[in-house]
């Protein structure tokens, strides 16, 4: 076997690790065989022999020894005088075996072998890292920043293969450059034109399960259960834990002593608020605890419909909405109820309810008030003008009318 780059491309082949040796040496034969079909009309009358571990074949072709005048096809035959030239103790009926050498096939023949090869050899990677990928959705995978570009990231793996990271699918305050170490989760493997595209996510409610996985043992070895988790990446979260074990603190353990556990975890997210909560099958105290820091004075809770209308001390109510609405947000994806934050009075606490001023403000402006948690007119008033606007988007000149209006009913 003299041609080189045949060679070549048998020794990149052999040194494909991931592919187990009774593939290579399928995937081989197969190739010669086909070259031997198109050369000869047939390969039955030939053996192959190929040396995985020199990076090396041979190729042996049997046939049967007849009389000279009695040849019939040349391919599976030889006369008797032939077969003679080889070794003067031939006989007719013998077989003989001699060896085919590439160089007999011609050169077109030796590049449409490298070609296969090396087409082969491809489509065995793409299969592999495939089914590799296939088999880790839900996993972490650390890599490293290959390319930056405006709508995605490329990363590789420690074996090269190629990863992608969407922007859609990173923190907002995520920033990687060339050689940055990523971790992240896969949660998708498709082929797309021929090709395994392998999606990454940083901002899946699985990235943030399989990091408390690695942070809580409890959670590896099964004694905790994360029951639900929801986010909205790079702000604020809220995971429902659960254990089997009456000696264990769910959520003390996932916290760790001062923090340490939970502020890893933090620290990945690039400062992502994480609030840890007691899973219970007691609906009103879940959607309490859910809603986590207000403290909550009643829930009213409409199960046919999935709506909860919860009551608070007028200094709770922006804790319970949280900013731009995260918490109570986040609390109603996490609960499955709708949650609706109403002001509870005290008894000689004199107010007016917004929809009393119907005349006089918009009924959108008082909807989007009702939206940040606002019914009443001093439940409005206790919140600065600056942080209304934030919390609404309405213009100041909207804001500074509606201050107004309500300020002067207590006058």
């Amino acid at each position: 076997m003299q041609n080189v780059n045949l060679i070549d491309t048998f020794l990149e082949f052999k040194e494909l690790k991931n592919i187990d040796r009774a593939t290579m040496m399928r995937v081989l034969e197969d190739v010669f065989r086909n070259v031997l079909r198109k050369h000869y009309g047939g390969d039955e009358h030939f053996d192959i022999i190929i040396n995985i571990d020199k990076g090396d074949f041979e190729i042996w072709r049997n046939r049967d020894v007849v009389a000279d005048d009695e040849l019939e096809d040349e391919y599976t035959q030889i006369k008797l005088s032939d077969a003679k030239k080889i070794d003067e103790d031939y006989e007719v009926g013998e077989e003989v075996t001699d060896e085919v050498t590439i160089e007999d096939f011609g050169r077109r023949a030796i590049l449409s072998i490298r070609q296969n090869l090396t087409s082969r050899i491809l489509e065995l990677e793409k299969e592999h890292i495939f089914g590799k990928y296939k088999d880790r959705i839900g996993e972490i995978i650390t890599g490293e920043v290959y390319q930056v570009w405006k709508r995605e990231i490329l990363i590789v793996d420690d074996e090269g293969n190629e990863l992608i990271l969407p922007k859609e699918e990173q923190i907002p305050s995520d920033y990687f450059r060339k050689g940055d170490s990523v971790r992240a989760v896969v949660i998708k493997v498709e082929f797309k034109n021929n090709n395994p595209f392998i999606i990454l996510s940083r901002t899946a409610p699985e990235f943030l399960e399989r990091l408390f996985e690695l942070e809580v043992p409890e959670i590896f070895d099964g004694l905790i259960t994360i029951k639900k988790i929801v986010r909205m990446p790079g702000e604020r979260a809220k995971v429902a834990v659960e254990s089997y074990d009456d000696r264990i603190d769910p959520v003390g353990a996932c916290v760790g002593m001062k923090g340490a556990r939970i502020h890893g975890i933090v620290r990945e997210l690039r400062n992502e608020n994480i609030d840890v909560i007691n899973y219970t099958n007691n609906l009103q105290l879940y959607i309490s605890r859910a809603l986590s820091p207000a403290k909550i004075s009643t829930i009213k809770i409409d199960e046919e419909n999935s709506k909860a209308d919860v009551y608070l001390m007028p200094d709770q109510v922006s804790l319970a909405i949280g900013k731009s609405g995260s918490n109570i947000k986040l609390a109603s994806l996490l609960t499955g109820y709708e949650i609706d934050v109403y002001r509870e009075l005290a008894e000689d606490d004199e107010d007016v309810d917004l929809e009393e001023f119907s005349d006089e403000i918009d009924g959108w402006v008082i909807d989007t008030l009702k939206g940040i948690g606002c019914d009443t007119a001093k439940s409005v008033l206790e919140i600065p003008k600056d942080e209304l606007m934030s919390r609404t988007d309405l213009e100041e000149e909207s804001i500074d009318d509606v201050l107004n209006i309500l300020k002067a009913e207590f006058e």
